[in-house]
């Protein structure tokens, strides 16, 4: 018999998508007629969305799973049923409330940002659906179900790229993450089929069970499903080499990318660590994510150091910081994913939403280095410095480079970050000071990092199946290329920024236009499926206008 907290759990779950879903259906002429009241509309239901959201994580209290089936009809050929069904675990409720309260605040800022617009009703209508869509989307307790949640949120999100019509550069980025979203659907359900064909259900609860007790190699069938999820994960999050769109979508609206970037890209991550009990016995699968994740983190981290728009240089941030996420859930990290979704959701939505009062920043006083000259052993010393507290700091948690190399790679990342720090405090000292406050800082930092990992590890713990093998030969050879290409990176920075310029503008500007990926790309993709022709509008507000000139 169900308690009353095992069942207000998936009704507050299912009542914060429920609600939005509701509002979207409002026709669009209605809306743009009373879009003022549409809006404020809007912002309540949201805001309501993202209260039971947090009523539903408290009263969950990450422990155990809650499921809700509402409605099942079978399906031929043995592979399970189609249900209705809540899902609500750790990895649920802190989707959940994290999507929940981006979308409530991004729903406020649109308020005032589309406040004008002839459209602005239609714009409200649209981003309730798609609000609606990725939390039913999280809720998820069946994969047919998740799957169509998948394809509605996609083309509502496709709505609002597309708000500005009649701008060209808008049709084509949506058009491009169309054909990608399309490709990653079909794959995405092949792989349910297989899924189903092989364990006869299409329940992630029956599939964490069969998969918790399954012992020897893992089937064909589901390995080609466990390649199938990754190719459908990489081209949603906008992995190589087809990450271009995400770069250009900053045409449509500052809250539409807001929303993208901090929410509705992460799906590819949330699907992986969804599908973890069947990714985490697939070494083929979780060294193709890996890998795949690695060279977009390179690549995009190079390109964003030489954009010159804010609004850009975030988009390339999000690419390698998606790149990054897959990684870890390649290396079996799911906890530091999980960690590493949440706080760069947060961070981006508010960098997007403050993008506008980017130039105050340049306008700000900064402190400068004393030299110019770059010192190799000033870096080098720094760079042993934050190795050495990183590793002092893991084993204080228990974490050795002898049983979780992937973990101790992961946190060589922060001591190279650290080591910045370290250079930039030693370039300014006038005594020890300084240096001092820097290492106390990067000691802060590492202990919040390990402290952090452990509290997520121990929320996941029954939400998610880890890997037998956390030091296997996959794992200690990737932690080695990961260590390997940070340091490049670095050291590549370094010398874009040290050396001298006949050297380096020619590979400045092959890098600020991506190394040219995107355009071959878009060169196949129009030959293929040409993009739709922008609708020509002579209905311009000064809003519009004013959008039309720039971001």
């Amino acid at each position: 018999m169900q308690t009353l907290p095992s069942l207000l759990t998936p009704v507050f779950a299912l009542s914060a998508p429920l609600i939005l879903l509701l509002v979207g259906l409002v026709p669009t002429s209605w809306a743009n007629h009373r879009a003022q009241f549409m809006a404020r509309m809007n912002g309540a239901v949201a805001w309501f969305a993202c209260l039971s959201a947090i009523l539903s994580a408290g009263i969950h209290s990450f422990d155990g799973t809650r499921i809700w089936n509402l409605y099942a009809i079978g399906l031929p050929g043995g592979i399970g049923s189609f249900s209705i069904a809540i899902y609500v675990n750790s990895v649920t409720v802190i989707m959940l409330v994290l999507v929940s309260f981006v979308g409530a605040v991004v729903t406020r800022y649109s308020r005032n940002y589309l406040d004008g617009d002839r459209n602005q009703g239609r714009f409200h209508k649209w981003l309730g659906l798609t609000l609606g869509t990725i939390l039913a989307l999280i809720i998820s307790g069946n994969m047919l179900m998740f799957w169509l949640a998948w394809i509605a949120n996609s083309l509502c999100l496709h709505q609002l790229l597309t708000f500005y019509r009649e701008r060209r550069a808008a049709q084509l980025a949506a058009h491009k993450k169309f054909i990608a979203n399309r490709i990653s659907d079909l794959c995405h359900l092949t792989a349910i089929v297989l899924i189903g064909s092989t364990l006869h259900s299409l329940e992630y609860s029956d599939l964490f069970r069969s998969m918790a007790a399954m012992q020897g190699p893992l089937p064909q069938a589901l390995q080609w499903a466990s390649m199938l999820i990754v190719l459908s994960a990489v081209l949603k999050s906008a992995q190589f080499p087809l990450h271009g769109w995400l770069i250009q979508v900053v045409e449509a609206p500052t809250p539409v990318s807001a929303l993208l970037h901090a929410g509705i890209v992460n799906a590819g991550a949330f699907l992986i660590i969804r599908m973890s009990p069947i990714m985490s016995h697939s070494e083929i699968a979780l060294g193709t994510l890996a890998v795949i994740g690695l060279i977009t983190l390179a690549l995009a981290s190079l390109v964003m150091l030489t954009q010159t728009s804010i609004k850009v240089s975030l988009a390339w941030s999000t690419t390698a910081q998606m790149g990054f996420m897959l990684l870890e859930c390649g290396l079996g990290l799911y906890s530091l994913a999980m960690l590493h979704l949440v706080a760069h959701s947060l961070y981006k939505a508010h960098a997007f939403l403050a993008s506008g009062s980017g130039v105050d920043y340049f306008r700000a006083p900064t402190i400068t280095s004393g030299t110019g000259d770059f010192k190799p052993g000033r870096l080098i010393i720094a760079l042993v410095t934050g190795g050495l507290m990183t590793v002092c700091v893991g084993a204080i948690f228990g974490i050795t480079p002898e049983a979780q190399p992937a973990l101790i790679a992961a946190g060589t990342i922060v001591a190279i970050a650290m080591s910045q720090l370290l250079l930039q405090t030693a370039s300014v000292m006038s005594n020890g000071t300084l240096l001092m406050r820097g290492l106390g800082l990067s000691a802060v930092v590492c202990m919040a990092y390990f402290s952090l990992h452990a509290l997520f590890e121990m929320d996941l713990q029954g939400s998610v199946l880890f890997i037998q093998d956390a030091a296997g030969p996959f794992q200690i050879a990737m932690a080695f290329v990961i260590v390997g290409v940070f340091l490049a990176l670095l050291m590549l920075q370094k010398f874009l920024k040290y050396a001298p310029a006949t050297l380096s503008e020619g590979l400045y500007m092959h890098l600020y236009n991506g190394l040219y990926i995107d355009v071959y790309i878009t060169r196949l993709l129009q030959r293929i499926w040409p993009s739709p022709t922008p609708i020509q509008s002579s209905l311009h507000t000064p809003f519009a206008a004013e959008e039309s000139q720039g971001r």
